[in-house]
């Protein structure tokens, strides 16, 4: 635990400075060569560190500079395995062992069945795409294409956080994403539709109340924002439409379970990003 003032041509610059600062040795989290100069020093001592920034430095005013970094030691600690005991469920909030290892294979449970329902979802998606073709709206293609461009485009330049800015022409790969969207939305609720799949109420506050705890203090406003904005219902609505409608048809269909590793489990959400 070290407080440390940072100085470059005996100026201190900004950025430099903190106090009660837990830097681990070894870490490779400061400039290098700084954690070495810090080995073997002990509490109260003051330790004069002289480094040079790397000349590919974030900061172009340090880059490449020498720097003194005045140290002082406060404390001196080494990290300790935690005793797995009741009086550390207690910390975590627990009741005691027992009850944190229940909550924690809970947790658990809960993932592992999240991410096999991905996969699932996108292998019937998948094959519903192949199975099904037909002719699609012009302009819900172009349109779902202009939305999956701009969303990509500010998912790279996030420090935009507006809309002006040119015109984002959509390539083939969002056009022929766009397809895939449009086709299998349309199908969906045609699916839905006959099947008399519907949303309830009760459905619509649940999602409602998850996507509140998203903005902490201003839950209210945003009760009163999905009220009054039809679309922005829409919005929480489709999903839950839409996973309603694929548990529809996997009743009907024949579904084998596999019994994986969470090691393939995990690559196979992966695999799910990169297509």
């Amino acid at each position: 635990m070290i407080d440390f003032k940072g100085f470059v041509d005996g100026e201190a610059f900004e950025g430099g400075e903190a106090e009660d600062y837990p830097l681990v040795l070894g870490s490779g989290s400061f400039i290098p060569g700084f954690e070495d100069q810090l080995i073997g020093a002990k509490v109260g001592d003051e330790v004069k560190v002289e480094v040079k920034f790397p000349e590919e430095y974030g900061a172009p005013n340090l880059a490449g500079k020498d720097a003194i970094f005045e140290c002082t030691v406060k404390a001196v600690k080494a990290a300790k395995k935690a005793e797995l005991d009741d009086e550390l469920a207690k910390k975590f909030g627990a009741d005691d062992l027992d009850a944190l290892k229940a909550q924690i294979r809970e947790r658990l449970e809960s993932e592992y069945q999240g991410a096999s329902r991905q996969i699932l979802k996108r292998a019937l998606l998948d094959k519903l795409d192949d199975a099904v073709k037909f002719d699609l709206p012009e302009s819900l293609v172009e349109a779902e294409a202009q939305q999956i461009a701009h969303q990509l485009w500010h998912e790279e330049n996030p420090e935009v956080h507006d809309h002006n800015h040119g015109s984002i022409e959509p390539t083939d790969e969002h056009n022929k994403l766009a397809e895939r969207r449009v086709r299998l939305g349309l199908l969906l609720a045609d699916i839905g539709q006959k099947a008399e799949v519907t949303v309830s109420d009760q459905e619509m506050t649940q999602a409602v109340l998850r996507q509140a705890r998203q903005f902490p203090g201003q839950e209210r406003a945003f009760f009163e924002f999905i009220q009054q904005n039809p679309q922005a219902q829409q919005q929480l609505r489709a999903p839950i439409f839409e996973d309603k409608v694929v548990d529809h048809i996997v009743e009907g269909a024949k579904v084998s379970d596999k019994e994986v590793t969470k090691e393939e489990l995990e690559k196979a959400i992966e695999a799910l990003d990169e297509v």
